[in-house]
Parts: structure tokens; C-alpha cells; sequence
């Protein structure tokens, strides 16, 4: 396989409805309902969403990744070929679309007439959306280059469009807009990622940004960096760590979080812990919690209290190191969040489903991303990555299927730039176009608009 593959992972009384309990033995019940696009339909004739993938996941005791990245270690992995066995039968579009899992938190802040508390609703969707990334250690597919995906949630109140934008670097732009005119969310992904012996690290760069229509608010921020451990050797686990900053650049609010490092015992793990700040920088809330599991706000004054009374200096049981030995051994997940009172619950995460593991870790939300709607096929754009017959031959259980078909597209992907190139003919992105962000001042893509109009006659021919 040629080595210009690029590899690189993307970057989990308000919970979402989204958990499903259904076992493998239910399987049959939904296989005795499948039609013949692929969907499921109740007994009474009417379309439900899949709980299920069509085959569990493919085992990958049989492969080893060292024999491919023994050469890479401290490298930027642009250029990796990696087998098929190490995705998920996702594309990178759809994993970034996952961050609107829990867009209820969205509608939150919409229905609140306070901005530090619309402040609250936007920190936890923030938080919120990389929590699906607990556990997800397969690669998606990286997108090809026109390639874009489309989700349209009426349950949800949204609609979401995105597109790869560029191959080298490659970069991922996405649109999503409320259907009742109230919020627009939109930004782009250049995932970076380095390979450090044991570990992978990954950058997501890029921004986002939440437009809350009604107030003539917008606000930004850029995600933590990720690590993937044990990628050689051991049980992988993925930590998140650095500092976010969400900006609202109407009213001069802040919230700066903390994505903690693992650190020593393992007592770190997971939690978040930061603060809001009004426009004259004075601190009015304490936000902490776990990103895998849920976010507490709590008045800054009541947190000091607390802290005076003792609150923090409980004893925490030691664990194992994050940079113990060979393996980097995963530290007991304390379970629970140590509630302050007072405090306001802002999000808990949504169970997954007790098939997850065998289907790739996914979450009921990500079950559905790749699934056929009845008469989808005829509407949607020809670039969508649901018609990837890669992506659809891995979920479907057919590996080698699935890796011919990968590579069949890789190539046919650098004929196309081959003639563009002998040709002297620049690529034209279809729906997003390079710009500045009006909000930042920093240059971003920005959808032009027009895909929901269902005139797909220039789409490129990608598949």
C-alpha cells in the first residue's frame, strides 16, 4: 500500500435519552425486522434508528501495529500506512459529528436569559462532546479528499453538514444549525499526531465555534490534546490533558478549564476542574468533574468555603503511575465524582449500551452513524461517506473486502490528483470555503451554504 496514506484519529436533570440496554441475543429480534436497505422498523411498520451494528467487531489479536511504527517514534504520522484491522467502520467525518451527541446542552443555553449560566450549558457541551472518545481506541477512516457527511436530527433540533476540505493537511470543516433558527456550531479539524514509543499523542487543532442566535452571542474554544497509551503492548486507555478556553466574545465572559494529566497514582485521571469568569474577571463559578463521566458548577465563594473547611484534603487512595513500567499500566478509575454541596449538576454522561465492546466501543449515538435512512440514498450528496464501500464492508464484518476497497480508493484518489496536477488544475472544495472567522479574526472555513437544496450535480466522482 502506498505510504501517502495518512493516518490520524480524530479527536464524550440534563442527561441525554440517547442509552439503549439491548444484548446480542436481542440481535435475532432485530435481524427478523431489517427491510432491505439495511434499516429496522418496528412491528407497526414504522423506521426506528439501529441498536446494533450488522457484525461485531473484528478481532485484532493477529496484527501487529510495532512492525509498522518501530521507524516512527517521535514523528509527525502523516504519512503511515496502517491496516484496515486498526479502524473503526467510521469516517472521520462522521466521529467528528459525534460531538452533537448531547446537543440538548445547546438548547440549554438557548432557553437561559443569564450568560454566566448560558456560560455553564456551553462549557459542559464542550466537555460533553469528546466524552464518546472514553475507550474508542480504533482509528476512523481517514476522509477522502471531497468527501462529506450529512446528519439530520429532527428529534434533536439540528442539522449538520461537513466536508474534507484538503488532503495535505488534511482538514476537516463542519456546519451544523439548529431547524428552528436558534444556533449555529461550526469549525474545523487538523488532527496531529506523534508517536512517542508507547503512546500516540494527538493534537486536535482547529477551532470551534456556537452562535447563540437569539442573544447575539459567540463563542469559541479549541480542544485538549489526547494520548492514546499502549499502542505496542498492554490494555489501551486514553487520557485527555491541557487547558481550554471558551471565549464569549459578546458579553467578555470566560471559562478556562483544565484538562488534568494523568500524574502520579493515577489520582488525576479524568477530571476536569476550572472556573467562569464575568467580563471584569472575577470568578463566579467553580466547574469541575470527570470528562468520562459528568460536570458540577458550583458558586466560587461556596468552593473557597469548602476548601477551608478541609473539602479537598481527604486521602485519596494511591494507584499506579501513568509512567510506571512497560506497559504504562491504566490506574483504577475511581468511579464517582465527590459532589460539593451546593453544587449543580450540568451533565452526566449517557450509558452505553451493554454490547458496546464488542462493537467497537461505540455509543448508541454512534451505532446509528453510518446506518442507510429508508430513501437516504437517493437524496443525500454521492460524496457521502455512508456510500463508502470500505466503511461499509468493515461494518459489515468482511475485512478483506473492506481493505481492498480502501486501497482501490486511496489509489484512485492520487490518479485524480495525478491529472490535476499534469493538468494544472486547483481542487474547488464544494460547500465550505477558506475565510475569516468574523468572531476570532483568525483565518477558518466557512460553510457557503446551499447542500440541503439537493443540487449535486458538480459533486466529484470519489467512489
Amino acid at each position: 500500500m502506498n505510504s501517502e496514506e495518512e493516518f490520524y484519529d480524530a479527536e464524550t436533570g440534563l442527561e441525554s435519552d440517547d442509552s439503549c440496554e439491548v444484548s446480542f441475543k436481542d440481535a435475532l429480534v432485530f435481524e427478523s425486522k431489517r427491510v432491505t436497505d439495511g434499516s429496522t422498523v418496528q412491528e407497526n411498520g414504522v423506521w426506528e434508528r439501529r441498536k446494533l451494528l450488522p457484525a461485531q467487531m473484528i478481532p485484532r489479536n493477529n496484527f501487529s501495529v510495532w512492525s509498522i511504527l518501530k521507524k516512527c517514534i517521535g514523528m509527525e504520522l502523516s504519512k503511515i500506512a496502517m491496516p484496515v484491522v486498526f479502524n473503526e467502520p467510521l469516517s472521520l467525518l462522521q466521529r467528528i459529528s459525534e460531538y452533537m451527541e448531547h446537543t440538548h446542552l445547546i438548547h440549554k443555553a438557548c432557553s437561559l436569559s443569564d450568560s454566566i449560566e448560558r456560560m455553564q450549558a456551553v462549557a459542559a457541551f464542550a466537555v460533553s462532546a469528546i466524552a464518546s472518545q472514553w475507550e474508542r481506541t480504533g482509528k476512523p477512516f481517514n476522509p477522502l479528499l471531497g468527501e462529506t457527511y450529512e446528519l439530520i436530527r429532527e428529534d434533536k433540533g439540528y442539522k449538520w453538514i461537513s466536508e474534507q476540505v484538503s488532503h495535505h493537511p488534511p482538514v476537516s470543516a463542519f456546519h451544523a444549525e439548529s431547524l428552528k433558527q436558534e444556533f449555529e456550531f461550526h469549525g474545523s479539524i487538523y488532527p496531529k499526531m506523534k508517536f512517542w514509543g508507547k503512546s500516540v499523542e494527538v493534537e486536535p487543532k482547529g477551532t470551534m465555534t456556537l452562535e447563540l442566535l437569539k442573544h447575539k452571542e459567540a463563542y469559541s474554544w479549541a480542544y485538549p490534546m489526547c494520548c492514546v497509551h499502549n499502542v505496542i503492548l498492554g490494555k489501551l486507555w486514553i487520557e485527555q490533558y491541557g487547558t481550554v478556553e471558551i471565549v464569549n466574545h459578546s458579553t467578555g465572559d470566560k471559562c478556562v478549564l483544565n484538562f488534568k494529566p494523568c500524574g502520579m497514582f493515577g489520582r488525576e485521571l479524568h477530571k476536569v476542574e476550572g472556573f467562569i469568569q464575568d467580563k471584569s474577571k472575577k470568578k463566579r463559578l467553580v466547574i469541575y468533574g470527570k470528562w468520562t463521566e459528568c460536570l458540577y458548577s458550583v458558586d466560587s465563594r461556596v468552593h473557597e468555603n469548602y476548601k477551608k473547611m478541609g473539602g479537598d484534603s481527604k486521602k485519596l487512595k494511591q494507584e499506579h503511575s501513568c509512567e510506571g513500567e512497560e506497559p504504562d499500566e491504566m490506574p483504577d478509575v475511581q468511579e464517582t465524582v465527590t459532589v460539593i454541596p451546593g453544587s449543580a449538576l450540568l451533565w452526566r454522561i449517557t450509558p452505553r449500551p451493554a454490547h458496546s465492546t464488542q462493537m467497537y466501543n461505540f455509543t448508541s449515538f454512534a451505532m446509528t452513524l453510518n446506518e442507510l435512512e429508508p430513501g437516504m440514498e437517493r437524496l443525500m450528496a454521492p460524496t457521502d461517506c455512508r456510500l463508502r464501500p470500505d466503511i461499509r464492508a468493515m461494518e459489515n464484518g468482511d475485512i478483506d473486502t473492506a481493505s481492498a476497497e480502501k486501497e482501490r480508493l486511496e489509489e484512485k484518489q492520487r490518479a485524480a490528483r495525478k491529472e490535476r496536477s499534469q493538468d494544472e488544475k486547483e481542487w474547488s472544495t464544494r460547500w465550505f470555503q477558506l475565510g475569516t472567522n468574523p468572531h476570532t479574526g483568525a483565518e477558518d472555513w466557512l460553510y457557503t451554504g446551499g447542500y440541503f437544496d439537493r443540487n449535486y450535480i458538480d459533486c466529484p466522482n470519489i467512489y
